[in-house]
């Protein structure tokens, strides 16, 4: 029997939050579309936590999510658990240089793109003035409008951020020799300057990474602006008219549900339909949005290993 092994690795260093709730509930409802279209492909899945446990992704995965967490990027590079990490990068990275079509896929998510931007040496890191949070558009360049996943945004998409940290002065030299493009930014490539900040890359064939959090459900972002503190202090920077605005626009199709919906189920679907056809496996149809999906916080699976 055929397998397809899929990694999560968990990067809040042991500090309880929403995503990996939002992770797991993507995940489930991905291999429940590969079991429809796949019912004999035994699916495993398997979760490390490197910051806090020292657990690293080892062995051989098909396709890997890694997720955002707390504090800088660099914090602990130089510990084991951070040397491991990026060399785990390294490693998927000449994977895909030499064998791409079983080489695992990579899509890593806030701190963990925080640390590739350093790893890869794509861009400068470093910290804002001030923490950026809320719902926010993030504007797809040229060439991220000709990436699989990303063709459905068209230009603009929106995202959750919550951060402190910015990927700016991109080095296209280093990124052509990864054979990267950067596919988002704080900005429109020829619109005013709403920021500086690149939000989003392929690093190299096989690795992707974005600086917003694609994974965020409804539920998880009322968890979060509706505590007194938080819903201070993002008045405190933007206002009371857009908080009131940000709060309705969830219920927008067009908004962050059709992030939650497309971005990392896109992500996934494309990159398992390139292993169907070397697999002989059946390819899926792209992910639709589903609004109660979106709106609902069903228990998913929980466990720790494959």
């Amino acid at each position: 029997m055929s397998s397809l092994r899929i990694g999560l690795v968990d990067m809040n260093n042991g500090v309880a939050n929403q995503a990996m709730r939002c992770f797991r509930r993507i995940i489930d409802r991905f291999e429940q579309r590969v079991t429809r279209a796949n019912p004999n492909l035994e699916l495993l899945r398997h979760e490390v936590q490197p910051r806090n446990l020292g657990e690293l992704p080892t062995g051989h995965y098909d396709l890997i999510l890694s997720t955002g967490g707390p504090g800088s990027p660099f914090d602990g590079l130089e510990d084991p658990w951070g040397v491991g990490y990026r060399k785990f990068l390294d490693d998927v990275y000449s994977q895909n240089q030499r064998h791409p079509e079983t080489a695992p896929k990579l899509l890593s998510v806030c701190h963990s793109f925080e640390i590739a931007v350093i790893h890869f040496g794509v861009a400068s890191m470093t910290k804002r003035d001030a923490l950026k949070f809320g719902l926010m558009p993030a504007y797809t360049t040229a060439l991220g409008q000709e990436v699989d996943y990303l063709k459905p945004f068209a230009d603009r998409l929106f995202t959750w951020e919550h951060r402190w940290w910015q990927a700016v002065e991109p080095n296209a030299a280093r990124i052509r020799e990864l054979g990267g493009r950067m596919t988002a930014h704080e900005s429109r490539e020829s619109g005013p300057n709403k920021g500086d900040a690149a939000l989003a890359f392929k690093f190299a064939p096989g690795i992707d990474g974005t600086q917003f959090h694609p994974e965020a459900d409804k539920p998880g972002v009322l968890a979060w602006v509706v505590i007194p503190e938080h819903a201070e202090k993002f008045k405190a920077h933007y206002g009371e008219e857009l908080y009131e605005r940000m709060i309705k626009s969830l219920n927008d199709p067009a908004r962050l549900a059709r992030t939650f919906a497309l971005f990392i189920p896109g992500w996934l679907t494309h990159r398992f339909n390139e292993l169907a056809a070397l697999r002989d496996l059946k390819p899926l149809d792209e992910p639709t949005l589903d609004e109660n999906e979106f709106a609902s916080a069903a228990p998913s699976w929980s466990g720790r290993a494959a």
